[in-house]
């Protein structure tokens, strides 16, 4: 079998997986966690009941009481949920923290298990690698990525490895004036990270020792391997793999764009296009935020702060290219984040200024989404986990 045969076939089936889950998936609750930021009203993590079949929110409240909760990250056995603590001063000393938590399914209440440094000044990403005993942090002023091991009952230890990331800085004076690691997640072979840097303009790849939790560098100066090189000024934010691994796609979030890149192997990716997320003509300020493949790999979605909106488009399959589907109102102001459904059936928008959560329904075979009505008011939502219950 060809390679490229290879790829329709794990393709192919991942669609049946993926129908199979999401059939299941309509037919079951969920808890909706919502991370805020707690300048004003908002005094951590706060959750929903999320009825699958209806869409319809209930209220769970106050479920979790730290600061800056700004990005969430749940295990694979849905028990423990890991929370960034997104500040310049933890303990006195320069950086920001991590904060695990045990959820109560039947609650939505958290637990506090401990809380550790960041190793780094405003934390903005975590996500756990392939195995679930390491989670990885993005920390945004401080420009590093660090590493650290989850015990069997939650807790986070101590840094196994920071790194500070390096390169030749982007052309944007007022935000690339130094790295800002905004993204990190583990490849599907769990033997690579991956990390979006703003201030870079670019993607680096790290080896990951999953057994040792430790991060290899390569490249002039230390920096990782430069995986997705970005047109100057882009100011990468957050990325989304394919589903068969093919492709990736890089938000820029200073110019509100999304660059696809196709995997040439050994960890190296070709530019092939990039496409804008915001009206033709636009001249205002807007900020992308979000990305997002939809659970059948078919559709992409991104949300802009300023224009306030989420653009959706199509992925042709064997290109991975795009083609620009809608772009419609956020039901709010500055859509900072968004999350669809584990259906695939809803995409909720949570709107960090406006501190609403708004709901659209996604259309299986065009990717279109049409408000639904329902929303739910929360402080400065910032980024939304589903749990099952």
């Amino acid at each position: 079998m060809t390679n490229r045969a290879f790829r329709t076939a794990v393709f192919v089936v991942f669609l049946i997986l993926s129908a199979m889950h999401a059939a299941h998936s309509r037919s079951m609750n969920f808890i909706l966690f919502v991370g805020t930021y707690t300048k004003g009203e908002s005094k951590g993590i706060y959750a929903f009941r999320y009825a699958a079949s209806s869409g319809k929110l209930t209220p769970l409240g106050l479920v979790g009481e730290t600061v800056n909760p700004s990005f969430l990250a749940v295990d694979s056995t849905h028990r423990f949920l890991y929370a960034v603590n997104e500040t310049q001063q933890y303990q006195g000393r320069a950086g920001g923290a991590l904060t695990a938590f045990r959820i109560d399914r039947e609650t939505g209440k958290l637990t506090e298990l401990n809380q550790v440094a960041s190793h780094g000044a405003d934390p903005c990403y975590i996500s756990l690698d392939r195995t679930g005993k390491h989670v990885l942090v993005a920390n945004y002023t401080g420009g590093n990525v660090a590493v650290f091991p989850v015990s069997a009952d939650g807790r986070i230890g101590e840094a196994s490895a920071v790194v500070e990331n390096q390169g030749a800085l982007g052309p944007n004076k007022e935000r690339q004036e130094h790295a800002h690691a905004h993204w990190i997640e583990a490849a599907q072979d769990n033997r690579s990270a991956y990390v979006a840097d703003l201030g870079l303009d670019r993607v680096l790849v790290y080896g990951f020792d999953a057994a040792q939790g430790r991060l290899g560098t390569g490249g002039p100066g230390g920096e990782g391997v430069v995986s997705a090189v970005l047109a100057p000024g882009t100011g990468p934010r957050h990325a989304a793999f394919s589903p068969d691994g093919k492709f990736l796609y890089v938000l820029g979030e200073l110019d509100s764009t999304v660059t696809v890149f196709r995997n040439e192997g050994k960890d190296a990716w070709r530019s092939l296009e990039k496409v804008s997320a915001l009206p033709q003509g636009f001249s205002g300020h807007s900020d992308a935020a979000e990305i997002a493949l939809h659970p059948g790999g078919r559709f992409l979605y991104t949300s802009n702060r300023g224009d306030d909106s989420i653009a959706a488009f199509r992925i042709d399959p064997s290109s991975g290219k795009l083609t620009f589907v809608q772009r419609l109102p956020s039901g709010g102001k500055t859509p900072r984040h968004f999350a669809l459904d584990p259906a695939g059936a809803r995409l909720l928008a949570a709107n960090e200024e406006s501190g609403n959560i708004v709901e659209f329904t996604v259309d299986g075979s065009s990717g279109r989404l049409e408000a639904t009505g329902e929303m739910a008011k929360v402080p400065s939502p910032v980024c939304l986990v589903f749990v099952p219950e």
